[in-house]
């Protein structure tokens, strides 16, 4: 919507399109309030965002880029008796710093082999946009499935899984099955060295995101994207293998019962020694509060757990540190197996097209019931009720003042003076690499992995790292995405460039042995949103404050935070209740109303 067209009232004005921003909007236009959604950016999801290749490009040249800041407008012939200003931040490009990119593939050489190819002649009769309009429509059908059509699928006989997971809800296998055969075709001659040239040319077919998380299956965001049916807007992927990196070798975690018995790093014994443990540490025991405060690795050692296993459990299953407490541990075990089996054989699901899609999805369920939207607009500051201290209204970029009941901003829009406590600003440390194949390669091209790094040294964090495959529309075929993400305790070329150098071939790496290259790699710090303060602000009680991403693998702190601001905003309604499908909205006789069907 245009900015002139803005209405003078709302319920809940909402500044910045990141995911908990974004699920208070759908929750709060779900129940009938009025929500105006504004962000200074010209992209929705804010930190949560997904980029191309070229969007990517222009968002790191706009980092490096000194921003000059704005002048500050008095807009004080807009109060009223009894009322002051709070002005918001211009900017809150300090959540993103110390960006580096490199690019190890050549330009020249692949340019000079793409004129020789345009000689020769091409055999099939299909134009690039109809090739890649193919790729697009086959690579879908074959990976993405919707949540809850995945849900009715559960019965299907184990043996039959994975061949469900690929194959799009209501499709024929036989169809699946021919336009499977497609994308083989079209990934062949991608077997070449990708030059820059090319990455820049097919852009768009990159989707990179800037936080790298997954879905648990069992986890409050899968729950709430079925609860209020916003999982209908998007498509999913199972991530189809856990690894682990140990003794310089990639190898695959045995996760379900299946995997544990067809492993090849375990024993006979240790096979059983493992599927005894996780059918022990699924109830609560006596002797397992005995450690409690204890190591969760000298619980695992008390249990007379090898190296593989301990190893196994604690980076892998639990995803936790040696020193972490063992019920904790136990925890964190307990749920990645509550969460194995429901859509796969691993825990974790990803969205099709990257995390940006989901705040995106909630953005337009709000839009569905009513919310406007309004990109690269503001709000320059609140007008607050010195009587009560509660936020009136807002006065936006053009000068217009706004009523509110509620308002919702992100952290890094609030002045350092309105902060109670001022905590030191802890950060994750990021990176992102285009790779010419996988960390492990197998027969199938189609593998989404997740891979658990321990530390590589004393002193150094654990890391996480997503390798995602061309099936997931983030990247161009021939070419792997690779996300890696870890606690900062430096900058994070310091943090992860020594591990991308002894996993991948780049310029540094001294072993020319048999690993994916890195054709570019990206590297950045973002503020950690797990450590900010949101309710230590000196505001308005009424203005409520939220975080950005956070650096754990799940979703968990932001719905946490989502749900907690929208019971603040309206205590008696119902968080993001399911929305009607459409095909149970009929509409009566004369045609003059509607009503909802419900089911029974």
């Amino acid at each position: 919507m245009a900015a002139e067209d803005l209405p003078s009232e709302f319920d809940v004005v909402i500044l910045g399109t990141g995911l908990v921003e974004s699920v208070v909007a759908a929750a709060c236009s779900r129940v009938g309030q009025r929500v105006l959604h504004v962000d200074r950016r010209s992209y929705y999801a804010a930190n949560w965002a997904s980029f191309t290749f070229n969007s990517l490009l222009t968002w790191i040249q706009q980092h490096h880029e000194e921003s000059q800041p704005e002048p500050v407008q008095d807009w004080s012939s807009l109060l009223e008796e009894g009322e002051e200003l709070i002005y918001l931040c211009n900017s809150d490009s300090t959540s993103v710093t110390n960006l580096q990119v490199f690019c190890f593939t050549s330009e020249e050489d692949e340019e000079e082999e793409e004129e020789e190819e345009e000689e020769a002649p091409d055999p099939p009769d299909t134009t690039e946009e109809e090739a890649e309009d193919a790729v697009k429509e086959t690579e879908t059908g074959s990976s993405g499935f919707s949540l809850q059509d995945k849900e009715r699928k559960e019965e299907v006989a184990e043996g039959e899984e994975e061949e469900q997971a690929a194959q799009t809800v209501g499709e024929e296998p036989e169809t699946a099955q021919s336009r499977l055969s497609v994308p083989q075709r079209q990934s062949e001659p991608m077997r070449k060295k990708i030059s820059y040239a090319q990455l820049v040319k097919e852009g768009r077919r990159f989707n990179i995101d800037l936080v790298s998380k997954l879905m648990y299956s069992r986890g409050s965001l899968v729950d709430l994207l079925i609860k209020s049916n916003v999982s209908r807007y998007a498509e999913f992927k199972n991530v189809s293998r856990i690894l682990t990196y140990r003794h310089d070798n990639v190898e695959q975690v045995p996760c379900s019962r299946a995997d544990v018995f067809a492993s090849r790093q375990l024993s006979v014994v240790e096979k059983r020694k493992l599927m005894r443990f996780l059918t022990f540490c699924v109830e609560e025991t006596e002797e397992q509060q005995a450690y409690n405060g204890r190591p969760y690795l000298e619980f695992l050692r008390d249990q007379q757990l090898g190296d593989n296993l301990q190893h196994f459990l604690v980076h892998s299953i639990a995803m936790v540190t040696e020193d972490t407490p063992t019920e904790a541990g136990l925890a964190s075990t307990r749920h990645f197996l509550r969460c194995l089996g429901r859509y796969g054989n691993t825990p974790f699901l990803f969205p099709v097209y990257g995390l940006g899609e989901i705040p995106q999805c909630f953005c337009r369920m709000c839009a569905v019931f009513g919310g406007i939207y309004c990109l690269r607009h503001s709000v320059h500051c609140l007008i607050v009720d010195k009587e009560s201290n509660r936020c009136k209204a807002v006065i936006d970029i053009r000068g217009q003042r706004i009523s509110c009941s509620h308002f919702v901003v992100e952290d890094g829009y609030v002045a350092a003076e309105r902060k109670k406590v001022a905590t030191p600003t802890r950060f994750i440390s990021r990176a992102v690499l285009i790779t010419d194949g996988s960390v492990l390669p197998t027969d199938s091209e189609q593998q989404v992995s997740m891979v658990t790094l321990p530390p590589i040294a004393a002193g150094c964090p654990s890391v996480k790292m997503v390798e995602l495959c061309p099936s997931t529309m983030t990247c161009l075929p021939g070419t792997y995405l690779v996300h890696l993400t870890c606690q900062s305790t430096g900058s994070a070329y310091q943090d992860l460039s020594p591990l991308v150098t002894r996993m991948f071939h780049t310029p540094e790496s001294h072993d020319q042995g048999k690993r994916p290259s890195v054709l570019w790699c990206l590297y950045f710090n973002m503020v950690d949103g797990s450590a900010v303060e949101v309710d230590c602000h000196n505001l308005p009680s009424n203005v409520h404050v939220c975080s950005g991403p956070d650096g754990e693998l799940g979703h968990e702190h932001a719905i946490t935070q989502a749900e907690m601001i929208f019971q603040k905003i309206l205590p008696q309604e119902e968080f993001c209740p399911p929305a009607p499908n459409p095909e149970d909205i009929i509409y009566d006789a004369e045609g003059d109303g509607l009503s909802r069907q419900t089911e029974e």
